[in-house]
């Protein structure tokens, strides 16, 4: 997670899942219990998809007004 990220000192759960030729990844932000979830290809390095579902996250926690 990025210096400057408004996520910086929470706790978020990132949880994967292979599913056939698909691995769904979830976002979880302890605090709220929000959770988000992404789907990408098995192949995509974790780090990738895991940055992707954390950026998700920060979207909605940011359009719930959780985050500014």
């Amino acid at each position: 997670m990025a210096q400057n990220s408004p996520l910086t000192g929470r706790e978020i759960i990132i949880e994967f899942i292979p599913l056939g030729n698909v691995m769904r990844v979830s976002a979880i932000d302890a605090a709220t219990l929000t959770e988000v979830v992404i789907q990408g290809p098995l192949t995509a390095e974790q780090t990738v998809l895991e940055r992707n579902a954390v950026k998700k996250l920060e979207y909605v926690l940011r359009k719930k007004g959780h985050i500014d």
